[in-house]
């Protein structure tokens, strides 16, 4: 005979006007119901002294890891299992372009990706590839500023797009561009 089945015994045995048994069946019903689901159940009493039943999953009156987090420190520690720190900071940077190597070189200048350190840069001339390639040692320092001592080592300067001669139907697969058509 369980303890359950020797309340029930017990509440029939009073024969009162019923509440006790029904907080007794109530009871035994509960706790059954939390053998069933695998749920640990914790005991405690109210103010007034009475027993009472509540499941352990529930969060108390101290701060535990179920409690609502602020959005900044949970899209930080987001950022931080991800490790996404540095590529966040290359981005604001990228963004920041114009103010890191000033209005005139920004004009003229776009950083298009950053890769183990190093960032590349496409300029619109090749007079602005030229200038960029003397100003690098200054914009790689100033960039260690901002992103942290020794995240970007080299600046790969790139010219202008070239056209492509690639298209058309009258193309040759291993020509040289518009030479070949001119003579």
């Amino acid at each position: 005979m369980t303890a359950d089945d020797e309340e029930l015994d017990k509440a029939e045995a009073r024969e009162d006007d019923g509440l006790d048994l029904a907080k007794s069946i109530s009871r035994s019903l509960a706790n059954a119901a939390g053998r069933l689901t695998g749920r640990p159940r914790t005991r405690g009493t109210t103010g007034d002294g009475r027993r009472r039943i509540r499941p352990a999953g529930r969060s108390g009156a101290r701060p535990d890891e179920r409690d609502p987090k602020l959005l900044d420190d949970t899209l930080g520690r987001l950022v931080s299992d991800r490790g996404w720190e540095v590529d966040l900071r290359v981005q604001a940077v990228f963004g920041r372009w114009a103010e890191l190597v000033g209005p005139e070189v920004a004009a003229h200048t776009t950083p298009e990706s950053f890769v183990d350190g190093k960032i590349v840069v496409r300029t619109d001339s090749t007079a602005w590839a030229t200038q960029l390639r003397m100003l690098a040692p200054t914009v790689v320092r100033r960039l260690n500023e901002e992103l942290g001592h020794g995240t970007v080592t080299l600046i790969e300067v790139v010219g202008p797009h070239r056209p492509s001669w690639k298209k058309g139907r009258l193309s040759s697969r291993d020509g040289r561009g518009p030479r070949d058509t001119y003579g």
